[in-house]
């Protein structure tokens, strides 16, 4: 999995930057004063509000250019000779004045000195700087889109510089340092020294985006933007996690399940950490507990708990390793012990090893199925849950469930080689060796193959992108398929045509579908 995949973000963050800022209001279309209690109260801080009034109502751009400067002035003398460095109007004005002359760090020092001076200007001092910082804020969703990314990071920084009411600015600022290029770990030896360097720059990317997430969560205060602050709190653990960095990703798993206790994610991220940290007994707890909280965790939610709890089986020990160890070592003993023998005498070690591993890995499957039950209990039809619930189900030889969940599979996912492979894994475990046959068969006869990569969701609707790929010598055959988008419940929510065109062997032919209507959680289809 990657970082991307592991903090959720989804492949429309950048429409949703772009539509993410409201426009500036009309209110910047007309000189205001203060719409708080505060008074001029001197000629200099008069004088400059004056300037500052001409200059926003002329139409010339000389005049504009001289009272600009007439303004900055004696505003500025205001504060330093003038004696007005405790008058919030003074401030309040030079604040004004650098918004007009487009500095935004001389804005912020000027409002927070203002706001300071006179707390019931909150409002009126957060409305400039909120239409401040609209226009900066698109500017560095548009650098984002075009793929300038070291553009977009710098305006986004401007942008949250003078306002920090709102998370949506640090949150995609974190994005960027989250989606910058990883280290190659596959360099070579001759590039060691550039690697370390890479990784060096990526780590300090990290903290980055650590920090972003953490100043969104700051600036979610409003109720409105819980799901926002949710997610930033959750995303400081995962940037650590996904790192590697495992005491800091559990200290801030633990800071956000003090503010969020039934997140069941969370829980099985931490107890992933604590299984690495040997603490076995925590790490079960927090397990076992996640069962107990499907009620109020979305079918993401769990499905995304149940990955992680798998994430902390360790992977099962090669026994014929073992037994090639242990035989060596006893020859190097006694030589003249024949291969019956040997085998003999070291397989109760290998399956020692093996009862070992199974009392630590059963609980975590059958906790992993429990939480995939959960969510699948949901979203009925998510097709990643289901090929996973399979494959467990045929780890652990559950002959019960294997079947049926691989029917279900294949009637969302039909023409998927995998999907066809475990559905006759299924058959061969219920011992019906012809109907095995007959999907193994069917794999191989498929016209193409379809393969569903990202599938995302929203109140306005859902898209959904994959490939056809022919897999055989000669060119596939056009066909016609149908996707249904469906609900919870699996009613279809939108029905999209989608024409398959002849495609090269070996080759790919990409696809894209996307839908308007809200209300989908999953997707099915089938050749029309």
């Amino acid at each position: 999995m990657t970082l991307k995949q592991a903090l959720g973000i989804p492949a429309c963050v950048l429409a949703a930057a772009l539509g993410g800022a409201p426009a500036v209001t009309q209110a910047q279309q007309i000189w205001l004063p203060a719409a708080c209690d505060i008074k001029p109260g001197h000629q200099l801080v008069n004088s400059g509000m004056q300037s500052l009034k001409s200059a926003f109502s002329t139409k010339f751009a000389d005049q504009r250019t001289k009272d600009l400067k007439d303004a900055e002035r004696v505003l500025t003398q205001a504060v330093t000779t003038g004696n007005q460095a405790k008058n919030p109007a003074a401030w309040y004005y030079l604040g004004r004045y650098y918004l007009m002359a487009g500095e935004l760090g001389g804005a912020d020092s000027a409002f927070t000195k203002a706001l300071t001076l006179a707390p019931t200007c909150k409002e009126d001092i957060g409305l400039y700087r909120r239409q401040a910082w609209v226009p900066v804020f698109n500017t560095a969703a548009a650098a984002w889109q075009a793929g300038n990314t070291d553009s977009a990071i710098a305006e986004f920084r401007r942008a949250n510089q003078i306002y920090q009411a709102e998370p949506l600015g640090f949150i995609y600022l974190a994005n960027l340092f989250v989606s910058r290029r990883e280290p190659d770990s596959a360099l070579k030896r001759t590039d060691v020294a550039k690697y370390h360097t890479d990784s060096l720059v990526y780590a300090t990317r990290m903290d980055s985006a650590a920090k972003y997430f953490r100043l969104a969560v700051s600036a979610a205060s409003d109720p409105k933007y819980a799901k926002d602050r949710r997610e930033a709190s959750l995303n400081v653990a995962r940037v650590y996690h996904s790192e590697k960095r495992y005491d800091e990703a559990a200290a801030a798993y633990k800071e956000f399940l003090r503010a969020y206790p039934n997140d069941v994610q969370a829980m099985a991220s931490l107890a992933e950490l604590y299984l690495r940290g040997n603490q076995r007994d925590s790490a079960m707890a927090l397990y076992a507990a996640i069962p107990a909280h499907a009620d109020s965790a979305s079918a993401d939610d769990l499905f995304g708990a149940a990955g992680a709890v798998l994430s902390g089986i360790p992977q099962a020990p090669d026994t014929s390793e073992l037994d090639a160890a242990c035989a060596k070592a006893l020859k190097k003993k006694t030589p003249t012990l024949t291969g019956r023998q040997l085998s003999a005498r070291c397989q109760p070690a290998a399956a020692d090893t093996m009862r070992k591993f199974h009392a630590l890995a059963d609980p975590l499957y059958r906790l992993g199925v429990q939480t995939y039950e959960a969510g699948l209990a949901k979203s009925p039809y998510h097709r990643d849950a289901l090929y996973n619930m399979t494959g467990i189900s045929f780890m652990l030889n559950d002959t019960a469930k294997v079947l049926p969940l691989a029917q279900r599979l294949f009637a969302v996912d039909p023409m998927n080689r995998l999907t066809l492979a475990k559905l006759a894994g299924a058959w061969q475990l219920a011992g019906k060796k012809d109907s095995a046959l007959y999907y193994i068969t069917l794999a191989d006869s498929l016209p193409v193959e379809v393969t569903v990569g990202t599938f995302t969701t929203n109140e306005q609707g859902a898209a959904l992108e994959g490939l056809f790929t022919n897999f055989h010598s000669k060119p596939s055959p056009p066909i016609k398929l149908t996707f249904e988008l469906v609900d919870g419940k699996g009613n279809v929510v939108a029905s999209v045509p989608q024409d398959v065109p002849a495609v090269d062997p070996g080759a790919n032919q990409s696809f894209k579908l996307k839908t308007g209507q809200p209300g989908i959680v999953a997707w099915r289809y089938k050749r029309s």
